[in-house]
């Protein structure tokens, strides 16, 4: 598949703003100067974008485990079994994202979300329940890096690559923000995107029955806390042409996991990496790299790179993603409720 031709402004605000949107009144001047645009032209890009599904939303990347509980999981199955087991994962509302993957025993990986830890448990319950095929949940320990931007540099795609696009993020905070009621229903409001118009904040305000200025300060203090991991332009890496995308397990002892992640990140393909709670002895990994990339030998050249510095002998599997069942951001509109 040929990657998408995008005009000079759509590639210079996904350049720009998948990260640090501005939480101002008034956002679209500051935006469009960057792109080079009107703030109107700025506007009809975007939705442009989401239009013809090379973004998905504008708005709020929120990190695992603060406004509610999360985990990865995977079903045990056969691979010839996941095209009916797959839709009967999608089916639960808890879950955002279902990928087949290339494995001979877990090859369906999904994500849970709920209102906390027992309602991510009864979600996996009903799975394992409705599937018939038992469930791993593989909880986050830690975060390396994490949902990085994916940076364009040019109209076409042909010369671009997955790095850290915008703004320099920094180093992954530990979130402090307190994540109450009120913040979950704010959001709740803009799980589907902001509204392109010229005050978006001015409009989500007017729904929940606040203040602007309310919502901008509860909005920045989520991203200054750390809740909100990411706030901008969510694009489509596939629709985008990164289409070869690879999770990599390593297995390696609780103790070496943090260097050896530090040596990983030296390494700039490395779109996510984060370590997990083992599931033995089906799953004893506990470091995961995604890899992203054009093409399988790319993104083969990368895992390659990460065995070499580790260094010596490294136990590990390649999971490439072969199918998507579903992927959306975090649903707070309807997160399973807590289990009392």
């Amino acid at each position: 598949m040929h990657a998408p031709l995008l005009t000079p402004v759509e590639a210079r605000l996904i350049d720009c703003w998948q990260r640090d949107f501005p939480l101002v009144a008034e956002p679209w001047p500051e935006v469009a100067a960057a792109a080079g645009t009107s703030p109107a032209a700025a506007r009809a890009a975007v939705a442009n974008l989401i239009e013809t599904g090379l973004a998905a939303r504008l708005g709020a990347v929120v990190r695992p485990n603060t406004a509610g509980a999360s985990t990865l999981a995977a079903l045990v199955c056969a691979p010839a079994e996941v095209s009916d087991l797959g839709p009967l994962v999608s089916a639960e509302p808890g879950v955002n994202h279902n990928y087949e993957r290339e494995h001979a025993r877990l090859p369906l990986w999904f994500v849970v979300a709920g209102a906390d830890e027992p309602a991510v448990a009864a979600t996996l319950e009903r799975i394992g329940t409705t599937t018939g095929r038992p469930v791993l949940a593989l909880p986050l320990e830690r975060e390396y890096r994490i949902d990085l931007g994916f940076a364009l540099g040019a109209a076409s795609l042909a010369a671009a690559g997955p790095h850290r696009a915008g703004s320099q993020p920094p180093a992954a905070p530990v979130a402090t923000a307190t994540v109450s009621a009120d913040d979950r229903a704010l959001l709740a409001a803009i799980e589907d995107g902001l509204p392109l118009v010229e005050r978006p904040y001015r409009t989500v305000a007017e729904r929940l029955g606040l203040d602007e200025t309310a919502v901008l300060a509860r909005l920045t203090a989520m991203v200054a806390g750390g809740a909100i991991k990411r706030f901008g332009i969510i694009v489509r890496h596939r629709p985008l042409g990164w289409r070869a995308n690879a999770m990599v397990v390593f297995d390696a002892p609780a103790d070496a996991i943090d260097d050896l992640a530090g040596l990983f990140l030296d390494e700039p393909a490395v779109t996510l990496l984060y370590r997990r709670r083992p599931a033995p002895p089906l799953w004893p990994y506990r470091l995961y790299a995604m890899i992203h990339g054009r093409d399988r030998g790319a993104v083969e050249g990368v895992i390659g790179r990460l065995v070499a510095r580790a260094g010596r002998p490294l136990g590990h599997e390649i999971l490439f993603s072969s199918r998507c069942f579903k992927q959306t951001g975090a649903r707070f509109s309807r997160l399973p409720e807590p289990v009392l």
